[in-house]
This record gives C-alpha cells, structure tokens and sequence, in this order.
C-alpha cells in the first residue's frame, strides 16, 4: 500500500493540472486574505488590545467573497482532480490487470490512492494556512492567541476531511465509470448541485413539506425554515459552511439559522456577550462533524467494496 502510495504522491505533485489548479486555488485566496487584512489594519487603528482579531482573516468577505465560503465552493475541484481517473486511467493504460497480478493485495490498490489523495490535499491546505497565517500576521500586526489557534487547526482538520470526501466520490465515480469524461462530469455535476442549487432544492422541499400560508405567523416561518435546514443537511458543502463558520466565530451560539427568541432570552443573549470556548463551539457542531465525516467514510466505503467486487482480468 506504502508503495503505491509513494507512486500516486509523486503523479500528483508532478502532475500539472493539480499544480496549475492549486496555484489558482492559492492566488486568489492571497489576494482576498490581503484585501480583508488591509480593511482590518485600517479599522483596527487606534485599539490597543482586540479580541478574536485574527479569526476575522478567513469569515469576513472581500470583494466576493471570504476564504471559508472559498474553500466550500472551490475546494472540491481539488479532491475531484486527484480522483476521477484514479481507477480507469489504469483500465485505458492496461496497467490495472498487471498490476493486481503482482504480490499486491487488491485493496492495497484502492487503499494506497485513497490514502495519497489525502496526503495531498492535506499538504495543499496545511501550506495555505500556513502562508495565509503569515501575510496576516505581517499586514494585520495582531498575534492571534492560544484559542484562535485551535480554531484554526479544528477548521484545517474539517477542511481536509470535507475535501476528502470529493476525493472519495470521484474515485467511485472513477470505478462505476470507465470513460474519463464520464467519471469527471458526473463529479463535477453533484458537485455544482450541492454548492449552486441546493438552496433551491431544500426550499422547494419545506414548501411541500410545511408550506407558510401566513407570512406573519412566526410558527410557520421558522417550521418551513427548520425543514429547509434539515433537507439541505444532504450536502456536503452545506454541512462544512455551518460548521466552520461557527468553528471561526466564537460568537455564534446556535446551529439554526431563524429562532423564535423571548423577552428574557434576549435580554439575557444581550447581556452575556462572551465568546464560547473551543469545546463548546465544537459540541454546538458537533451533528455536522459526525455528518460530514459519515458521508466521507460511506463513500470511500461504497468506492472500496465495489472495487473488491469487479473484474479485473477481463479487462
């Protein structure tokens, strides 16, 4: 598996789709992070000692938009770039039967690009935190703290397990399909649904399922919102957002996004303005981590148990 391993890493580095991809990627995530970092610089003098600066680096939007809703749009391009040949690329190149005949286990096959896909895209994040870490604390001047720290590095791992889960998909999607072209545009159709569209989809289902016939009435709203909520959950790019954007703000409090709010609520909402602590932010998220990573894991798992049933030498 190591072996194999080895041997995708070093396709995937020297591979220059995922390096022009990744330059793009990284681009044009410097140029938004060093817009937001000067708007902050400017608005941050004459404070002497601001709280949960840093985080503000990778939520607040630039001109269109913030690194998170970046990486939930774009990101996925990564995972489905290393992914959607992994399998029938060796069918074209006759190298999948010759392969498998060697002293090499067949899931060791599936396993070993599964696993470099990973590795890369963890190497690809990790270095693009790091640099846009860096150019913040230079334009910013703000050393971020202990807590923010560990914000950041809750939201890299969810990132790299968001992104894996494309990865796993277009390698299914490499094994059902034998066609490249195939295989690619049925990734980067579910992908296009789940990030432009599922918006749609989810409000068409909380208005069959619970539609508001009186707009006033605040029961109503927020049952249709709640269903809305609930069927958007099915994708992905939905589950990472309200995950990391809460991750990053340890303002929020809540995961809904509409709530019917009482007098003593609010007062008391007013009044104790606190941020949360790391542990509890992440147990507010905690059904959207367990989703996410649920769904990455089915679908590797999908990915695994039909590789292991096909044929091989017919091919």
């Amino acid at each position: 598996m190591w072996t194999i391993c080895k041997k995708e890493l070093a396709d995937h580095f020297s591979s220059t789709r995922f390096l022009i991809l990744f330059c793009l990627i990284l681009m044009v995530a410097l140029v938004s992070t060093y817009m937001v970092a000067t708007n902050i610089r400017q608005v941050l003098e004459g404070v002497s000692k601001p709280s949960n600066v840093f985080l503000l680096l990778f939520t607040t939007e630039g001109k269109f938009f913030s690194l998170v809703q970046f990486i939930a749009f774009f990101g996925p391009l990564l995972g489905i770039i290393m992914g959607f040949d992994a399998i029938n690329r060796e069918r074209q190149h006759r190298t999948l039967a010759k392969l498998v005949s060697q002293p090499i286990f067949r899931d060791a096959v599936i396993n070993g690009k599964f696993l470099a896909g990973v590795i890369t895209v963890s190497i690809a994040l990790v270095s693009m935190m790091l640099l846009l870490t860096g150019m913040g604390l230079i334009t910013v001047g703000v050393v971020p703290g202990w807590e923010e720290i560990g914000r950041l590095f809750v939201y890299l791992i969810v990132s790299i397990a968001y992104v894996s889960f494309w990865l796993g998909l277009a390698i299914l999607f490499s094994i059902l399909f034998r066609s490249l072209a195939t295989s690619a545009l049925a990734a980067v159709a579910l992908w296009i649904f789940f990030s432009f569209f599922m918006g749609f989809a989810s409000d068409l289902v909380a208005d069959a399922l619970s539609p508001v016939r009186n707009p006033r009435d605040p029961e109503e709203v927020v049952a249709n919102q709640r269903v809305s909520d609930a069927a958007s959950l099915v994708s992905p790019a939905v589950l990472y957002s309200k995950a990391t954007s809460t991750i990053l703000d340890p303002y929020r409090r809540s995961r809904g996004s509409v709530m019917i709010v009482g007098l003593l609520e609010k007062l008391s909402m007013e009044r104790f303005q606190s941020p949360l602590p790391l542990d509890q932010s992440i147990l507010v998220v905690w059904p959207y981590l367990t989703l996410l990573a649920a769904l990455t894991l089915i679908c590797f798992g999908l990915s695994y148990v039909i590789f292991m049933r096909q044929e091989i030498r017919s091919v």
